[in-house]
């Protein structure tokens, strides 16, 4: 009787293993085809919505921490909602049309509207949180994640790895399973072909062969959130030092409150949420574009979020979404409409 209870206990374990493999395996690359078109409803995400971009159809897609939701002007359908149950982090739509998602703890998934395909370590990727996705101009997708960045050519991953104060690439195809620090923040290509790196250590800069730390005075700008490339080729960049703009000759600082995330809009204005004055109360802020000239801008608040903000985008138009501790908001240059449910 005991050998049959051991026999029927092993086959048990068996079972529960392949029913969890079926769902998902850790690291493997794994279609799941999506057997509903998601849950449709009149709200958006109830909860931390991070990151917000327009796909060239017009739909608005937001990475939540509830799943990847998607408006088409009517409602939200999220998509991810019966086939991935994670936290999203960071969206992007590459120039074929297809969509990579990164979430915390399960590296990024890439959807072609009919399926969802994971990369994790198992497939090279340096680690599984992904906070930040960058499509270069020769079609790499770059995955900002803890301890360093991933760039995927379609066919394997070359990894950068951060230690301590430096940033290097790593031939040995060394991955990491659990959180490292310094995770990468904000990744961007320059019209020099440069890339930028913010991270929670140092920033850098990569011409291809060599990282460089970003700093002014010899002092490294450190834990920036956000990096952005304006139409006039000057870099921005936002931290708990504040708003900074960088014109390749001189540093200029806009405000020490801590910026989170910056945008430029089609009229040459400023967008970013930060904190105001000491207190850890965020707003979203626009920067008049005509008044950029001045240490002291003209700067108008739109609305005030609590104690966060996040991800903001101008849509083609002319509406600004930002992303929120409770959701989504739209501003349409008037009036600010939020998107949750009356229960929330």
């Amino acid at each position: 009787m005991k050998k049959y209870s051991q026999i029927y206990s092993l086959l048990l374990i068996l079972f529960l293993l392949t029913s969890c493999q079926q769902k998902r395996i850790e690291g493997e690359k794994i279609i799941i085809n999506s057997e509903t078109n998601g849950v449709i409803t009149s709200d958006g995400p109830p909860w931390i919505s991070r990151n917000i971009i327009q796909d060239r159809k017009g739909n608005i897609w937001i990475a939540s921490f509830t799943g990847v939701f998607r408006y088409d002007g009517n409602s939200f359908t999220n998509i991810t909602s019966k086939a991935i149950p994670f936290r999203f982090f960071s969206i992007l739509e590459d120039k074929k049309g297809n969509f990579w998602l990164g979430t915390i703890g399960s590296g990024a998934y890439y959807y072609d509207g009919k399926s969802f395909q994971n990369f994790s370590t198992k497939e090279g990727l340096l680690n599984n949180e992904v906070t930040s996705i960058y499509e270069d101009k020769k079609d790499n997708i770059w995955f900002g994640v803890s301890g360093g960045a991933s760039s995927y050519d379609g066919k394997s991953f070359r990894n950068y790895i951060i230690d301590g104060n430096e940033m290097n690439e790593d031939q040995t195809g060394k991955t990491f399973p659990n959180r490292r620090p310094y995770e990468v923040n904000s990744i961007i290509e320059d019209k020099k072909g440069n890339f930028w790196f913010a991270t929670r250590g140092n920033t850098f800069v990569y011409d291809g062969k060599i990282f460089s730390v970003f700093a002014h005075n010899d002092k490294p700008f450190k834990n920036v959130r956000s990096i952005m490339e304006d139409k006039k080729g000057n870099i921005w960049l936002g931290g708990p030092d504040g708003l900074w703009r960088y014109d390749s000759k001189v540093y200029t600082n806009f405000t020490q409150n801590f910026v989170g995330h910056i945008i430029e809009d089609r009229k040459g204005n400023i967008w970013t949420n930060s904190q105001r004055n000491n207190s850890q109360v965020w707003a979203l802020l626009r920067y008049d574009g005509n008044s950029l000239s001045n240490k002291k801008p003209t700067v108008t608040e739109i609305k005030s979020g609590g104690n966060g903000l996040f991800g903001i985008l101008e849509t083609r138009d002319g509406n600004i979404w930002f992303g929120s501790m409770k959701g989504v908001y739209r501003y349409d240059g008037k009036t600010t409409t939020d998107f949750k449910s009356k229960d929330d």
